[in-house]
Order: C-alpha cells, then sequence, then structure tokens
C-alpha cells in the first residue's frame, strides 16, 4: 500500500511538515455523512486522527491504522488531551485481517485514491475481512472531475464499480469536495477544494 519505499518516503516527507489534507478537523463531508454511519467504526488510513476522533466523540468505538508512526503517534496524543478511548495502530491496510475483530463501518478518507491498481486490489480484499456482512465502507476519493495536476490519482466512477464489483454492493456515488489547508502556497485545486467522490459500499457476502 504505498508501502513501496518511494511512497513511503513521500508521506514522511509530508508528514513532516503540515500535509495538505491534515486541516485540524474531521472532513467536512463525514461530518455531514455522520448519522449514516453506525456502529463500531474501522478509520482505514486515519492520518493524526481527526476523522477517527470525531466519532469517538460521539460514543462510537473506533479504531484508527495508519502506516506510519508519527501521525499515530499524534492521534493517539489527540485522544488522550480529549480524554477518549480511541485505539490507533501503526499498520498498512492490507493486513487488516490481522485485527481480531469486524467493524459495522468503515471510513476512507483519501487512502484509496492514492492506492496502484494492485495495492487496490489487496486493499479491497483486506477490507472484506474487517467489515462484518451488511456493513459499510464510506469512502471519499478524489474524483476524475478535478483537473489533471497536483494530488492524488483521479478516480472515475467505474474505477469504483469495478473494485468493489466482488462481494460488495455500490450502494450511492456522489459528488463531494475535499477541504484542504488554506495556506498552501504550491497546491492549485478546483476553487471550493479538490473534486471527489464520496461513496457508500455494502459488503454483501
Amino acid at each position: 500500500m504505498a508501502s513501496e519505499s518511494t511512497g513511503k518516503e513521500r508521506f514522511q516527507e509530508a508528514y513532516a511538515g503540515q500535509p495538505p489534507w491534515d486541516i485540524g478537523r474531521p472532513q467536512p463531508v463525514f461530518v455531514q455523512a455522520a448519522d449514516q454511519i453506525t456502529g463500531s467504526i474501522l478509520d482505514a488510513g486515519c492520518g493524526t486522527g481527526d476523522n477517527a476522533l470525531f466519532f469517538a466523540e460521539r460514543g462510537h468505538k473506533v479504531t484508527g491504522i495508519d502506516f506510519l508512526e508519527k501521525p499515530i503517534v499524534e492521534a493517539r496524543q489527540k485522544a488522550q488531551q480529549r480524554g477518549l478511548q480511541t485505539t490507533f495502530l501503526v499498520m498498512d491496510a492490507s493486513a487488516l485481517g490481522e485485527i481480531p475483530e469486524q467493524f459495522d463501518s468503515v471510513i476512507d478518507c483519501g487512502l484509496f485514491h492514492v492506492l496502484s491498481d494492485v495495492d487496490r486490489a489487496r486493499y479491497v480484499t483486506a477490507l472484506a475481512s474487517a467489515v462484518k456482512p451488511g456493513g459499510r465502507l464510506f469512502l471519499c476519493c478524489f474524483s476524475d472531475q478535478e483537473p489533471p495536476g497536483q494530488g492524488p490519482r483521479r478516480v472515475s466512477r467505474q474505477e469504483l464499480h469495478d473494485a468493489f464489483a466482488q462481494g460488495w454492493q455500490v450502494e450511492s456515488i456522489r459528488e463531494a469536495r475535499f477541504e484542504a489547508r488554506p495556506d498552501l502556497k504550491d497546491a492549485r485545486f478546483s476553487d471550493g477544494g479538490p473534486r471527489a467522490w464520496f461513496c457508500v459500499i455494502r459488503r454483501s457476502v
């Protein structure tokens, strides 16, 4: 999963400063969808934990994973400061089968779109082991409606349907936006924030 050295180094460099996606609060699209996201929650690619902690504050049992140690340390510090019992693990998302539980819901805020085709397939397989039958994945990724340029790989609706064709049912895909830090100097995205897809995908088997 972005576990290749070049990918890992790129994200380590981003976290050496403050990454464009680390806005210090949950992404608005997940706040807006919060009432849909039920039960125990896995945050896949949780970064410094703002989305995970938002749901923990709403009373959910939450586990967050990220393949880098630095953001996980920050996430744990935030949880401790807020008095929240949230689990944060350093883990590659392809190893989700090692977690000894299944979740009612998974949130993915910007992980899917950084993966290669091969790693996408590994990730979807791993997700199937982590989500209860009938559980749902809530996924937000860069859309192919966002013009080419900086940022991660753009994703089409068809790619989403293809990735989750076996053992999953794509219930909805709607247009959304990511919120990025307002002080970015080098990144250039669409006015209003990078265009995204927000997907609700149910594990059917």
